[in-house]
């Protein structure tokens, strides 16, 4: 087990507090890919993150305000570290970004709950679609996907059937 002191602790809501660049919407502790902050010696600090998938264009993004958030604190020297094991997942969104999604007008992803991550398998692409995907707008279980990529490669594009407003769908990973 890892103990993390108060510090790390205070550094860790200060680089969790950034925005993401694609979601502005969520922090990137909602988001869950924030994994650690770790303190080395009086100058340094190193933050460990996690792309939602590997060759994510906004890591770079990420890194840079994770940086700049822990100068204007008072660091330093920061250094980020792309971790990609254990591999993001959907199911590390938090409640709060969750709701946040909903409120947004995206359908946040669908919780997996024990079962892990979707599994991923080589063939024609399959959805789960035993479950609803809700409608953010009015909560109805009456949609139908448009498209399975809408503004970034983690989001489907699909429209409610009931008020027939167009949404997207973060993807369960």
């Amino acid at each position: 087990m890892v103990t993390v002191t108060a510090l790390e602790a205070e550094l860790l809501e200060v680089a969790g507090a950034v925005p993401d660049p694609e979601l502005p919407v969520l922090t990137l502790l909602e988001l869950g890919v924030l994994r650690a902050v770790r303190v080395r010696g009086t100058d340094l600090v190193e933050v460990e993150l996690t792309p939602t998938y590997t060759g994510c264009p906004a890591i770079e993004a990420m890194s840079l305000d994770i940086e700049r958030a822990l100068h204007e604190h008072g660091i330093r020297e920061v250094s980020v570290r792309t971790v990609l094991s254990p591999a993001w997942s959907t199911d590390d969104i938090s409640a709060e970004g969750r709701r946040k999604l909903r409120e947004f007008g995206i359908a946040p992803p669908r919780v997996q709950g024990d079962t892990g991550p979707v599994p991923v398998a080589f063939g024609p692409t399959r959805t789960r679609e035993t479950d609803p995907v809700r409608c953010p707008h009015c909560g109805s279980a009456d949609t139908e996907l448009l498209s399975r990529f809408s503004s970034t490669a983690c989001k489907a594009l699909r429209r409610c059937r009931s008020c027939l407003e167009p949404f997207d769908h973060f993807k369960e990973l």
